[in-house]
C-alpha cells in the first residue's frame, strides 16, 4: 500500500539507526513518507521558537533542510552523516519522501500520541534490550508504544546484524 506515513523513532543511538535502516529497506516503498520522529525530554531548555511547538511538535522538516545547520539549530535536531546517508538513499533508491518531526516530552507518550497527531500508519522503534530489572524500574519506550499506539508497531532489536535488517522485504 503506497502513500503511508511511516514514523521511525530516532535518538541517534545504534538501535534507532538499525530501526531506521530496517524501515527504509524493508517497509517504506515508493510514495510513502518516512518520518523521523525525535523526542526531546523537555522544551524548557530550548530557546526561541521551540516554545511554539511545545504541544504538537515541530512542523514536518523536509530532507533537503535536515542537513542545514540553521535548521538543525532551530529545531535542536542534529543528524549525523550516517543517518543522512540512510535517508538520502531511501529517498533516491526507494522513492520515499523523507521528513523529520521533533516532539518535546516523555518519549513513550509522545511517540504514541504522534500516531494521531502526525498522523502515522506505522511506527518503527528500536529496542535496546533492557534487562528485566531495568525494564521494571525504568520502563521501556518500545513496550509502552507497542501497548498504546493505535497503529502497527515494529520493534527492531539493537543486536540485529546489518544483513538481517534487509532480509524481510515486504
Amino acid at each position: 500500500m503506497a502513500g503511508r506515513s511511516i514514523g521511525v523513532a530516532v535518538d541517534m543511538s545504534p538501535c534507532s539507526k538499525n530501526a531506521l535502516r530496517w524501515a527504509a529497506a524493508s517497509l517504506a516503498g515508493p510514495g510513502d513518507r518516512l518520518i523521523l520522529t525525535h523526542v526531546k525530554p523537555s522544551y524548557q531548555y530550548e530557546q526561541g521558537v521551540a516554545h511554539l511547538w511545545e504541544h504538537d511538535g515541530s512542523p514536518l522538516i523536509p530532507l533537503l533542510e535536515l542537513s542545514d545547520p540553521r535548521v538543525s539549530k532551530t529545531y535542536g535536531l542534529a543528524l549525523d552523516r550516517e543517518t543522512l546517508e540512510i535517508l538520502t538513499r531511501a529517498a533516491g533508491q526507494r522513492g520515499v519522501q523523507v521528513f523529520a518531526k521533533v516532539l518535546w516530552g516523555d518519549p513513550a507518550r509522545k511517540l504514541a500520541e504522534a500516531v494521531h497527531k502526525v498522523p502515522l500508519q506505522w511506527l518503527v522503534v528500536g529496542n535496546r534490550g533492557l534487562s528485566t530489572v531495568k525494564r521494571v524500574l525504568m520502563g521501556s519506550v518500545s513496550t509502552y508504544v507497542v501497548n498504546h499506539a493505535a497503529c502497527p508497531v515494529t520493534v527492531v532489536r539493537e543486536n540485529m546484524l546489518p544483513s538481517e535488517l534487509t532480509t524481510n522485504k515486504q
